[in-house]
């Protein structure tokens, strides 16, 4: 059965049924002109629950639009709504357009999203109207009808939500539909599925596996990774999570747990993830080796900070066996290291020596112990025999991708990402900026940006960013699902149940629920 034809007979079911994924495709008609109706329940629970509309407009361009509908039981109301501007009176719903979304062109669409509440039953709305003329999912024969294509124009980037849903998330019954993680591999510029179908990682960073076990605080910093935390991050439309590791504890040289008690916390966190629908990303961060140079974040010779490079000592030992724990199991990326600033320890003064020491490792001026480039480390897992996706990071905390392309080592699989990092406080911040260093990365390769921010605890910075990666459909893995407080930024949580922090936790959940995968 074809997608359209299941959201039709969804539609003429009439009955959500709860906690699982329902959708209507419904006839919809612009004003003297056409267009489709979406409507999607994402999550529902005992009272309550959320929903997207999906406008597309099949007819001449508008420059605002009010879509109107009417709910058939009386009980069901919109509680809160956003991407638009909201109000019921009795059954009858309007959602009016916002000044970044009312202009669509011919075959642009636009998604809104709303909470809302039910008794009873939570029917299907029958009939969606927009700017008052009744949906009928086709171009009005009495008017103009717009030259054709040979291809639509494609439908602009959905907007991130302007009011996000509430500070708790609503229960659900059950867990959001799932099954394992798909298998991933690289074609062309894409990050695909075994079966060949574009596949994009949208997730967060779930930290604390890089430091507690150096800092006495056990494996995960005292929080869950259990079926219940897994299942708060389903409830986000998590698809992907950035697990940060630490060498020294991988490879027993320091820390508690180690060795084989870490390596197996590890296994059995990624494999859960696996068996629930979400990709781990399993990030070297904080390596061994002594460094005091530029931005030394530690003199100590142990993983107890992020080191501008890793060792060649023990770096390619971790990947050998990170790559022997996880390979047969292409649902397991490996992020081969966090965020080199070999650049920083030459006080920049030589770009192209910094590339070079990305990539072939060796003796880099500013840091006093043999590095290991990321040649070194593709072919330490290649020479497993494992063949999951590699992420390769760029220079400047992997904010610089400049030069990747260039400098990138070879695989023999190709099967390599480039890995941006983008948060409000570094250099590469603008549309502009995205545009001239980023795009012409992602037409070659995939890239992923393994960790985005703010450190004001707003959103404005990421939603920039989010709007503008999704037009691209490169993914992203924000920082971070530890409740830590959002005084410092870039917390997303309030707590391991996902209650959203204030603005930047509720504005990330927000989009998570509100873009299309």
């Amino acid at each position: 059965m074809t997608r359209r034809h299941a959201l039709l007979a969804s539609a003429a079911a009439g009955t959500l049924v709860a906690a699982s994924l329902t959708a209507a495709t419904l006839p919809a008609s612009a004003a003297a002109s056409g267009c489709a109706v979406t409507y999607t329940v994402q999550s529902q629970w005992n009272g309550g629950f959320s929903g997207n509309i999906a406008i597309t407009n099949l007819g001449s361009a508008v420059a605002g639009w009010t879509l109107t509908f009417d709910f058939p039981d009386t009980d069901q109301r919109v509680t809160q709504g956003w991407s638009a501007t909201w109000s019921q009176s009795g059954a009858r719903v309007s959602a009016a357009s916002l000044s970044w979304n009312g202009a669509l062109n011919t075959g642009a669409s636009t998604t809104i999203g709303f909470n809302g509440a039910w008794s009873g039953t939570n029917p299907v709305p029958k009939s969606f109207a927009l700017n008052g003329t009744t949906c009928t999912g086709v171009v009005d024969p009495t008017t103009p009808t717009p030259p054709p294509t040979t291809t639509p124009p494609p439908p602009t980037t959905t907007p991130p939500p302007t009011t996000p849903p509430p500070t708790t998330p609503p229960p659900t019954t059950t867990p959001p539909p799932g099954g394992a993680a798909p298998s991933l591999r690289v074609s062309g510029n894409r990050l695909v599925t075994a079966a060949g179908a574009t596949y994009r990682l949208l997730g967060v960073n779930r930290a604390s596996g890089e430091f507690a076990c150096v800092q006495g605080k056990g494996m995960w910093d005292s929080g869950p990774v259990d079926q219940a935390s897994v299942d708060a991050m389903k409830a986000w439309n998590i698809r992907a999570v950035r697990i940060p590791l630490n060498e020294d504890c991988w490879l027993g040289l320091s820390g508690s747990p180690s060795g084989a008690t870490y390596q197996q916390a590890v296994k059995a966190y990624a494999n859960l993830l696996v068996a629930n629908g979400i990709n781990p990303i399993l990030d070297l961060h904080w390596t061994h080796g002594q460094y005091t140079g530029n931005i030394s974040a530690c003199p100590d010779v142990n993983a107890t900070c992020q080191k501008p490079m890793p060792s060649r000592q023990y770096t390619p030992q971790f990947w050998t066996g990170v790559a022997n724990a996880f390979k047969g199991n292409d649902a397991v990326l490996f992020d081969l290291f966090n965020e080199p600033y070999p650049d920083a320890a030459n006080n920049w003064s030589d770009m192209t020596a910094a590339w070079r020491c990305l990539r072939d490792g060796g003796t880099c001026t500013g840091i006093e112990y043999p590095v290991a480039g990321m040649q070194s480390l593709v072919d330490a897992v290649r020479a497993t025999g494992a063949t999951n996706v590699l992420l390769v990071p760029g220079l400047t905390w992997t904010n610089d991708l400049t030069q990747w392309l260039a400098y990138k080592p070879t695989d023999p699989r190709n099967n390599i990402v480039a890995s941006w990092h983008s948060y409000n406080f570094n250099a590469c911040v603008t549309e502009t900026c995205w545009d001239t260093q980023i795009a012409p990365v992602a037409a070659q390769v995939p890239v992923h940006a393994g960790e985005i921010g703010q450190d004001s605890c707003a959103h404005d910075y990421i939603d920039r960013l989010m709007t503008w990666l999704d037009g691209k459909r490169l993914g992203y893995t924000a920082w971070t699902w530890n409740p830590w407080g959002c005084s410092g930024g870039n917390v997303l949580i309030e707590d391991y149940s996902g209650t959203p922090t204030k603005s930047y936790g509720e504005g990330y959940r927000a989009h998570l629920l509100s873009v299309t995968p």
